[in-house]
């Protein structure tokens, strides 16, 4: 049987493979870890964790791909274990953290967080042959995920107490709860051309000497300008694209 005949028949079947869905398992056991930890106050283990989900998070899908053995069970088991490591999991993390003080306020964002996290892995099933491979619509809740856990990383590092610090994170948690289930494109680095692979490896190779120097801090600047990139990218669209209709426009008077 060849190769795609084989991938569109587990995709049909629902064939169960072991090693992506192991990893996904991973990814969840780190999520339910990330969760434990934020009950006990472990703060710092609960963001490192939630970390670790996402890079097992990211390679389930690629070994699926790379091994032939994508199907249907293992996207919908990887969007159950998503929710849990990127929903749930920051979710607590950010309630008990900073905005436990705030009570009904506090919780219900966390909830919000949640429940947008959700309503993205929906879209994301719904649309995932309508969307270009290339793109994501909307924030990944990894992203998002990550960015709360290096935010409590970066936090830690540089001992920034503020008077605001809780105000902070509950404003950043409603933006990623929007962005999540916005309309904004985010690059997906799923697929690279061949013609630009080996630029793509010069380039991944000295973002992992820029985060290896202080993890902490270049972690958090990075999750900071992939969430920016999205509203950035759409309001950089947006005036190109009015600066032609005034161009096309002209040509016409």
């Amino acid at each position: 049987m060849k190769e795609k005949d084989q991938q569109h028949y587990n995709s049909q079947r629902g064939t169960i493979c072991l090693l992506p869905n192991l990893l996904t398992t991973m990814s969840l056991f780190s999520g339910f870890y990330s969760i434990v930890s934020s009950i006990n106050g472990e703060f710092f283990h609960a963001a490192v964790a939630i970390i670790v989900a996402a890079v097992f998070d990211g390679l389930d899908g690629r070994v699926a791909r790379m091994t032939g053995t994508t199907s249907k069970f293992g996207m919908e088991y990887d969007s159950l274990c998503d929710l849990v490591s990127f929903g749930v999991a920051p979710a607590i993390l950010t309630y008990l953290w900073m905005m436990q003080p705030y009570g009904r306020y506090g919780w219900l964002a966390a909830f919000l967080y949640v429940a947008t996290t959700a309503l993205r892995l929906a879209r994301f099933n719904s649309m995932v042959d309508e969307t270009p491979k290339n793109v994501f619509v909307g924030l990944p809740c990894p992203a998002a995920a990550a960015l709360i856990a290096t935010s409590v990383l970066f936090c830690r590092y540089v001992e920034f107490q503020s008077n605001y610090l809780d105000v902070g994170v509950l404003l950043m948690v409603y933006a990623l709860s929007y962005l999540m289930v916005s309309s904004h494109h985010y690059q997906s680095f799923k697929q690279v051309s061949k013609a630009k692979t080996f630029q793509f490896m010069v380039f991944m190779v000295l973002v992992l000497i820029v985060i290896a120097t202080e993890p902490q801090v270049t972690l958090f600047l990075v999750g900071v300008l992939y969430v920016l990139s999205g509203p950035l990218a759409g309001v950089y669209r947006l005036i190109f694209r009015d600066k032609k209709a005034v161009e096309e426009q002209k040509k016409f008077v």
